[in-house]
C-alpha cells in the first residue's frame, strides 16, 4: 500500500508544489464573471454559469449563486468546491445563530463569519472570491470575502476573470436611483458583455433581486439569445 509522505509544514509544501520550480506544478485554471450592486430598491446579483478547467468547458449550467437562507445569497468565483462547501457551512452556522439568538444573522455578521472561517486556512490552497449579500435590520448589505480572509464592504462589486469587462458596462450605466427593471437589465447586460469578451465566462445569465422580504430569482437567459437581442438594438452615440 502506498502512503503519502509525512508533511510537517503543509503550507510550505503546497507553496512549493504551486511554484515554477515544482516538478509537477499544481496550477489552478479558473474563470467566471459575477457581480452585485446596491441600488434604491435593494440589491441585484447577476452571474454567468460556465465552469472551466483551463481551455476545457466543463459545464454551462453551474449555479453560481448559493442560496444561504431566504434573506442571504452568496456568489461563487474561484474554486467551485471551495465556494460551495464554505458557503453551505456558512448557511449552517447562520441557522445556528438564528436558533440561539431568536433573530436572523446580519449580512455583516455572516460575511465576518465566512471571513474568519477561511482565514484559518490561509495559504493552504483555497481559491475563493465571493460576495455575500442580503437584507437585515440595517437594510441591504453587500460584502466581498476572499480565501485570504479579506473582507470589503461596498455598493458594487464584480469578481472573476470577466469582471473588468463587466465593470465597464456597470460603471457606464449604474445609478442609485435606477428602477427595478433598469437595474435587472444592467446586471444582465454587464454579464453578457463579459461573456462575449472572456472565454472563461458563458452559458446563461442568472439574475436575483434582494429585497426587504428576501431574495427573488428573476431570470435565467442564455447568452446566445442575449447576443441577438442586443445586436438588434440601436447602438448608443459616442461622446
Amino acid at each position: 500500500m502506498h502512503w503519502p509522505p509525512a508533511i510537517t509544514q503543509p503550507i510550505d509544501f503546497l507553496q512549493h508544489q504551486m511554484s515554477d520550480v515544482a516538478e509537477n506544478r499544481i496550477k489552478f485554471a479558473k474563470g467566471t464573471t459575477t457581480l452585485a450592486f446596491k441600488f434604491g430598491k435593494g440589491v441585484i446579483v447577476a452571474v454567468d454559469s460556465r465552469a472551466t478547467m483551463g481551455p476545457y468547458i466543463a459545464s454551462q449550467t453551474v449555479k453560481k449563486v448559493i442560496e444561504i437562507n431566504p434573506y442571504l445569497l452568496g456568489t461563487m468565483a474561484g474554486g467551485a468546491a471551495d465556494c460551495s462547501f464554505w458557503e453551505r457551512e456558512l448557511g449552517r452556522r447562520a441557522r445556528l445563530f438564528e436558533l440561539r439568538n431568536k433573530e436572523r444573522i446580519s449580512v455583516a455578521a455572516a460575511s465576518k463569519l465566512l471571513s474568519n472561517m477561511v482565514y484559518g486556512y490561509k495559504g493552504m490552497g483555497l481559491s475563493m472570491g465571493t460576495m455575500v449579500t442580503g437584507w437585515d435590520k440595517q437594510g441591504p448589505g453587500l460584502f466581498y470575502v476572499d480565501s485570504d480572509g479579506q473582507r470589503l464592504k461596498n455598493d458594487l462589486f464584480s469578481v472573476g476573470s470577466g469582471s473588468t469587462y463587466a465593470y465597464g458596462v456597470l460603471d457606464a450605466g449604474y445609478d442609485y436611483d435606477l428602477s427595478v427593471n433598469e437595474a435587472i437589465d444592467l446586471g444582465r447586460r454587464s454579464i453578457y458583455h463579459a461573456t462575449y469578451r472572456d472565454a472563461y465566462s458563458g452559458g446563461s445569465v442568472n439574475v436575483y433581486h434582494v429585497q426587504e422580504h428576501g431574495w427573488e430569482f428573476i431570470s435565467r437567459t442564455d447568452v446566445f439569445d442575449l447576443h441577438y437581442e442586443y445586436e438588434d438594438q440601436p447602438k448608443p452615440q459616442l461622446v
